[in-house]
């Protein structure tokens, strides 16, 4: 048996547990929130785009693991100035944490990372072994 049937079981115990921390995560389970992102992947490389608007690219941490991606980050609340008052406070600050089971593994060390109007995105290499590799078939001589 792969890791095909357990690797699905992952995917969805992950977004279970970041739905679970969006949806109860306001300071009780965690001091901050947790951002949406997309993952998609193509022959040679896994892209990760995760919105983190107001946050500044040397506020962002990304880590990789083996198949296990990590970025923390952290928005500064803004504070009261003198003859400015706040009405309303409703933009999320604080520190955000997202951690992925990526579909497979990747060059760790090939791991790129950028930040642009508000969207960070991610390039991660897949390793040599990951990358599918066309097989010649030839005919049995007779």
């Amino acid at each position: 048996m792969g890791r095909a049937p357990f690797l699905s079981f992952r995917n969805e115990m992950d977004n279970l547990l970041n739905r679970f921390s969006d949806d109860f995560g306001n300071g009780w389970l965690t001091q901050g929130y947790a951002a949406n992102l997309d993952l998609s992947e193509t022959n040679n490389h896994i892209e990760v785009r995760m919105d983190v608007p107001g946050i500044q690219p040397e506020e962002i941490d990304v880590e990789v693991s083996g198949n296990l991606l990590r970025i923390t980050g952290e928005r500064k609340e803004e504070h009261e100035e003198k003859g400015k008052m706040f009405h309303r406070m409703e933009r999320r600050t604080g520190s955000i944490s997202r951690s992925v089971t990526l579909p497979c593994d990747v060059e760790e060390d090939q791991v790129e990372a950028n930040c642009e109007n508000g969207v960070l995105t991610i390039t991660l290499p897949k390793s040599e072994s990951m990358k599918p590799h066309k097989i010649n078939v030839k005919p049995v001589a007779k």
